[in-house]
């Protein structure tokens, strides 16, 4: 009898390098060791009392199916949203997505045909890849280096990849995993390039509101680019609601809207009750991101620091985001990670990084870099860098 077999695509797609040290961290709390999640970008921020009551207290006799674009009144509120953050956009440019990962696949899905290629800085969110495996789509990467803070690459790095089957760039601003912060200058670089290869420009900006040193400017504020940028959203870090699954697609180019409807109609609706709750997201005051802000602010300088202090340890100041990269004097950061959760221990704590080669699409880069998130408060992240001090010291493949 012959065995069944799973399609190419699934045989393609990459596990998770957020996810894949979760035994060996469960098994580390089973033997009593406290874990110190550095590893997702999960905060622990207090998710707005405001936007959960708005859930708890919604008079809805029936759950319906809302529309497939996601519900008018909230597709109205976003627009006031979107313009607070200088952005102008219609109700009717704007898709309600299950998180900013269906916002991000519908990209690629309605954009990108099997075989076109999607040129993506690296390091990248490692989800972009599984994005596009599942679209059909080939990741091209060009390679940011820590050496520069993961600046954006000249335009001559850009146009040596680009091919007749070349699509769309793709670009997270502030950037998971780097926490990089691109300026105004780079993203008029990006504008001229897409305009000159007549390419898409998607743009993840999951992250707008985290922005420490410089100033935030979007791919929809590209003049003459309104048809080439579709700009994919959520409502996940921004107000620490990453188990609503609420995310947005907009874009201004008319038939890229009208085909991701199509995708959206199979999937029938996005998720009522969240949908309620991002609606109330939108009435928050204007000063609630101060607070939050300010917080991260303060746990990125408390653990840039300490990486900076320890020897043979170099961490860019990211200045976006709630994540760093750091380069360790290690031989190979997968195997080190691992080894924090099973033979390390620090007065019964240890740490759980994100080995740096899962955001990478070249082979072997990345092999001593780790990506952070400071999503924990200050005294944690002083006790995770007191475990990594000790853990570098005791490592047996650390490099001097």
């Amino acid at each position: 009898m012959s065995t069944l077999s799973i399609s190419k695509r699934g045989s393609e797609m990459p596990e998770s390098p957020i996810r894949k040290l979760v035994p060996y961290a469960e098994a580390a709390k089973a033997r009593g060791i406290k874990v110190h999640h550095l590893n997702i970008g999960q905060p622990d921020i207090e998710t707005p009392p405001a936007i959960l009551d708005a859930v708890k207290h919604m008079h809805l006799k029936v759950l319906e199916y809302s529309h497939s674009a996601g519900n008018e009144s909230y597709r109205k509120k976003l627009v006031q949203y979107y313009k607070r953050n200088h952005i102008e956009v219609k109700p009717e440019e704007i898709l309600i997505t299950t998180g900013g990962s269906e916002a991000i696949l519908f990209g690629f899905m309605a954009c990108l045909d099997p075989g076109d290629e999607v040129i993506i800085p690296e390091p990248f969110y490692a989800n972009y890849n599984g994005f596009a495996i599942e679209a059909g789509a080939k990741v091209i990467p060009i390679t940011s280096s820590i050496e520069s803070g993961f600046a954006l690459p000249p335009i001559k790095d850009f146009e040596k990849l680009i091919t007749p089957r070349t699509k769309a760039i793709i670009i997270c601003n502030p950037n998971n995993p780097t926490g990089y912060l691109y300026s105004r200058e780079e993203m008029e670089t990006l504008k001229e390039i897409v305009l000159k290869h007549n390419l898409y420009l998607f743009s993840d900006e999951a992250y707008r509101e985290f922005c420490y040193e410089g100033t935030h400017y979007s791919a929809m504020l590209l003049k003459d680019a309104e048809e080439n940028v579709v700009l994919m959203d959520t409502i996940s870090k921004r107000y620490s609601a990453c188990g609503a699954r609420i995310g947005a697609f907009v874009t201004h180019n008319k038939l890229v809207i009208q085909t991701a409807l199509k995708l959206a109609q199979a999937r029938l609706s996005p998720p009522g009750l969240a949908q309620i709750l991002g609606e109330a997201a939108t009435d928050l005051p204007v000063d609630y991101f101060d607070g939050t802000r300010a917080e991260y602010k303060k746990r990125r300088d408390t653990l840039v620091s300490r990486l900076n202090a320890m020897e043979g340890v170099f961490c860019p100041n990211p200045g976006g985001a709630f994540y760093a990269m750091a380069k360790l004097p290690i031989d190979d950061a997968e195997k080190f990670c691992q080894w924090l959760l099973e033979d390390f221990s620090h007065k019964d704590q240890t740490l759980m990084m994100a080995p740096a080669p899962g955001f990478y699409a070249t082979k072997y880069l990345g092999k001593n870099e780790v990506r952070l998130a400071y999503v924990l408060n200050v005294q944690d992240i002083e006790a995770a860098m007191d475990c990594l001090e000790v853990a570098l010291k005791q490592y047996p493949g650390k490099q001097l």
